[in-house]
């Protein structure tokens, strides 16, 4: 990187913020994912001035900027370009404002997910979206990504709370859209345009986020099923009951053995009973929870254990306090490391599918993994469609990672063929960026890139994500 321009960025926002040792850039060079590239730099603003002063000073240079929050993302998309500038936000982390009248929160885009949803449940209100790394993940992050989760079911995912956001474009201006209130039909709705978009449009340096108020009780049931399909009927069943549940979270039989074994390894490491003992001949194992007034969720929860075994399930366990409840809810998010036991690497995918059409993508999702000979997990949010199969592998095998990326690309496919996504909630960052020419309409993915021309003439934010370039940019 050229002395003068590093003085100068120095010079912009404070020698303390920018990092070019070799150990810091490293340190940031990876997200959740296989990929990795070096940044030439990385910038840790601390204000949406900062922030404004770097895409400046990159526009003017041409220099590939990719927005950063805690990298828990599972699509690529805050992998740095070689040599570009990274542009780490976790400094900008402050809880602006909690308002009980407008039932709103305003907040940096380097807040935590959960910090957040602690601190308005404080105030008796109530932020929904949940994504599994809600622990880690910012909420920047979510914005960018759309992130959902599991109670996305009943409550909607990221999109569904954002009002308004302070964005930083390319060359330096700085744009609010939309306001702290629920209606807003002034002019286009640039707020939900920034919203999902992966930071190649802008970099989101406020959020004003709606909270509702928190829901006074909160049940769960677990179920076990002979049959898969089975599953999926009783999911049906419930929501035509006219119940709306909390979540409806499937895991298949090679996930629950793995949570099993996973589970009852910590248990005897930390040397206590293991809390899983999940039915390990269930083909399928159901997740469900509904919450709201007291009186309604016992009679809610009594009715669904019926309409469970109405269903075929074998077993139903309903959590009888919040200790049990706590403990079926560990199995859950337990998942992604039992997952990571059964082999040397992992692959996880991402899809959804009208909720109709669930039985019938895991069939297609077996069939993928029998002719490609790869073990593939299945487990996601059964209630809205969204799986996310995970095929097990070792990248150190070159033959076996060639079956991988040809049995990643029929499960796209076949999510597609029945009116599908190849992304429900995790993006399409650099991972899936070579399957959008065939998943969006080209009327679409043209208009889409002509937005991104708008808003990035010079193709500098996170270029190569979200969006096939054209040869010769965008």
């Amino acid at each position: 990187m050229a002395a003068a321009l590093l003085t100068e960025l120095r010079s912009a926002i404070g020698a303390e913020r920018v990092s070019t040792e070799p150990a810091e850039l490293i340190a940031y060079s990876y997200d959740g994912t296989w990929a990795e590239a070096r940044p030439a730099v990385v910038l840790h603003p601390d204000t949406t001035q900062h922030v404004s002063d770097v895409l400046r000073l990159a526009d003017r240079e041409r220099i590939p900027i990719v927005p950063r929050g805690a990298a828990t993302g599972l699509a690529g998309g805050a992998v740095p370009i070689e040599g570009g500038w990274c542009l780490n936000l976790a400094r900008m982390n402050r809880i602006l404002d909690i308002s009980t009248a407008d039932s709103v929160a305003i907040v940096q885009p380097g807040v935590v997910t959960a910090t957040l949803q602690k601190e308005v449940e404080k105030h008796g209100l109530f932020y929904p979206p949940d994504p599994a790394s809600l622990h880690m993940c910012t909420l920047g992050g979510n914005v960018s990504t759309n992130a959902g989760g599991p109670r996305c079911l009943k409550y909607g995912v990221t999109a569904d709370y954002v009002l308004a956001l302070e964005v930083a474009l390319p060359g330096g201006r700085v744009m609010r859209t939309g306001r702290r209130t629920i209606k807003d039909v002034a002019g286009y709705n640039l707020t939900q345009l920034f919203v999902g978009s992966e930071g190649t449009l802008g970099v989101v340096t406020e959020i004003t986020l709606k909270l509702i108020p928190k829901p006074a009780a909160q049940a769960t049931a677990l179920a076990a099923f002979p049959r898969l399909a089975n599953a999926c009927e009783a999911v049906g069943r419930i929501l035509a009951s006219g119940i709306v549940p909390l979540v409806t979270e499937l895991m298949d039989q090679a996930v629950v053995r793995a949570v099993n074994a996973f589970q009852r390894s910590r248990a005897s490491h930390a040397r206590q009973a293991s809390d899983a003992r999940l039915p390990l001949d269930a083909e399928a194992l159901l997740l469900v929870a509904v919450d709201g007034d007291r009186a309604q969720v016992e009679r809610d929860i009594d009715a669904i254990a019926a309409l469970l075994k109405a269903s075929g399930s074998s077993e139903v366990r309903r959590a009888q306090d919040a200790a049990e409840s706590e403990a079926l809810w560990e199995a859950r998010r337990s998942i992604s490391p039992a997952l990571i036991r059964l082999a040397h690497d992992r692959l996880g995918e991402d899809i959804v599918v009208p909720r109709g059409s669930i039985p019938r993508m895991v069939e297609r999702i077996k069939q993928i993994s029998q002719e490609h000979d790869l073990p593939i997990a299945i487990f996601g949010h059964i209630g809205d469609g969204n799986l996310h199969p995970t095929i097990l592998c070792d990248r150190r095998d070159t033959a076996m990672m060639k079956r991988v990326q040809s049995a990643a690309g029929a499960i796209f496919d076949a999510a597609i063929e029945l009116d599908g996504s190849i992304t429900g909630e995790h993006g399409v960052g650099l991972i899936k960026v070579d399957h959008m020419r065939h998943s969006v309409d080209p009327a679409a993915l043209e208009a889409m890139l002509a937005i991104k021309r708008l808003f990035d003439p010079n193709g500098i934010m996170n270029p190569g994500k979200k969006l096939p370039m054209r040869v010769g940019g965008w």
